[in-house]
């Protein structure tokens, strides 16, 4: 029986992490219908399995998503049929096993009375597990990257290259996630140049280091830039997308008096010419379609220089607003439910006491515990500067909500075991 007190603690945040999103998703997300990016992901899942051909519409090859989600559905579609229960229960593991990474997390850095008190906020966080109910890739995106910052902690402090292997290829698998995932060695590269010269790692140590992770996740990624190749004869490593993004977030609808006033609207409705001239756009013409979409946007852009710090603030302050108006979340699709009206009213009550811990946790943890915790500083910054440079929500928030509970449990345990 002793021998298994150590794991009780994990046991635990394992098992109220799992009870809270699996009543999440047969309470507020029962009968839930993907739409929007959702039912794009579905629908490729669907032609996966139907047409074997990663396409949005039948026998038109798309490069305009990430691949890995769509396949995971897809997988599902093969076992268990269409429907989406059960993605959303996997999604529910997925999401326990964020928690269970922030329980590990907390207890390497700090110690096992905040590891404990740190994976049951991160259980009961609505800022977690509303996405293990939407069939959207925050969820799986998220408890990547976040595996991928424990491995690195774990290489910091052991020196051991496994950690930089399995670094790699988890780096690789959440860039196939999200395209954007690449950015992060950008981050692995700051982070291997500050540690070499504070003399924490060696040089060789960090180069090593750097180039393993930086190998094995382009081992990952290459076959699908290969394949974008052959599809459109254009270099796309992951995807496209930015151009819509940036499309919707640039425009001169964006100052309106809407509940998406300084987000992002929909191109259709922004620039309706525009998008109908790429009607039924196949193949090569994606990239090209990107490419435009991107020049529009920065010709807005520089004819509207004196507004952009405007732009800017909204865009920081929107992603700190507590939930995103966007009506595909499961409580949004069914808001007259008694569990959906908690939810939503969990999510106005704890976010903003969340985010005002957190930036206290970063501030009195930068001096004792700052190499610990030095790659999720440079996360949450980067998180920050793809919200200002496309455009703030809840959603684009997702990645980071583990490391904002991490940094609240930093400053509690300043507070409580710091000696004075």
């Amino acid at each position: 029986m002793k021998r298994w007190q150590p794991y009780v603690p994990l046991l635990g945040i394992f098992c109220l992490a799992l009870a809270v999103r699996v009543l999440y998703n047969l309470t507020v997300g029962k009968n839930y219908v993907a739409g929007f990016d959702a039912q794009a992901y579905e629908k490729i899942a669907f032609n996966i399995v139907r047409e074997h051909c990663f396409c949005l519409n039948p026998s038109m090859p798309t490069v305009g998503r990430a691949p890995l989600w769509p396949g995971v559905i897809a997988a599902f579609d093969i076992l268990f049929g269409p429907g989406n229960l059960y993605v959303r229960l996997f999604l529910c593991l997925v999401g326990t096993g964020t928690c269970v990474l922030v329980y590990l997390f907390a207890r390497e850095v700090f110690n096992k009375q905040i590891a404990l008190l740190a994976g049951i906020l991160a259980s009961i966080y609505p800022g977690l597990f509303i996405y293990d109910g939407w069939l959207y890739s925050e969820s799986l995106y998220t408890f990547l990257l976040l595996a991928f910052c424990y491995m690195l902690l774990l290489l910091q402090q052991t020196g051991k290259y496994r950690w930089a292997i399995t670094s790699g290829i988890t780096l690789g698998l959440f860039s196939l996630t999200r395209p954007n995932g690449l950015l992060i060695l950008g981050m692995v590269f700051l982070w291997s140049i500050i540690f070499a010269q504070k003399k924490i790692l060696s040089w060789r140590s960090t180069t090593t280091s750097f180039a393993i992770i930086c190998l094995i996740a382009l081992v990952v990624v290459t076959p699908w830039t290969i394949r974008n190749y052959q599809t459109t004869h254009r270099f796309v490593p992951v995807a496209t997308g930015d151009g819509f993004v940036l499309l919707g977030a640039y425009n001169d609808m964006i100052f309106d008096n809407t509940p998406f006033r300084g987000m992002w609207i929909r191109p259709s409705l922004t620039h309706p010419e525009i998008v109908k001239h790429y009607l039924g756009c196949q193949r090569e013409c994606e990239v090209q379609q990107n490419s435009d979409y991107e020049r529009y946007a920065g010709q807005w852009v520089l004819s509207h220089m004196s507004d952009m710090p405007y732009l800017l603030s909204l865009h920081f302050l929107a992603m700190w607003t507590p939930a995103t108006p966007d009506g595909d979340l499961p409580m949004y699709q069914f808001p007259s439910r008694h569990s959906s009206q908690i939810v939503v009213g969990m999510i106005q009550t704890i976010s903003i006491p969340v985010f005002i811990l957190a930036a206290f946790g970063l501030i009195v943890t930068w001096r004792r515990k700052w190499r610990q915790l030095l790659f999720i500083y440079l996360v949450v910054g980067l998180t920050i500067g793809e919200c200002l440079l496309f455009y703030g929500s809840s959603r684009f928030r997702a990645p980071i909500e583990p490391m904002l509970i991490i940094l609240l449990s930093g400053g509690i345990w300043w507070v409580i075991f710091l000696p004075s």
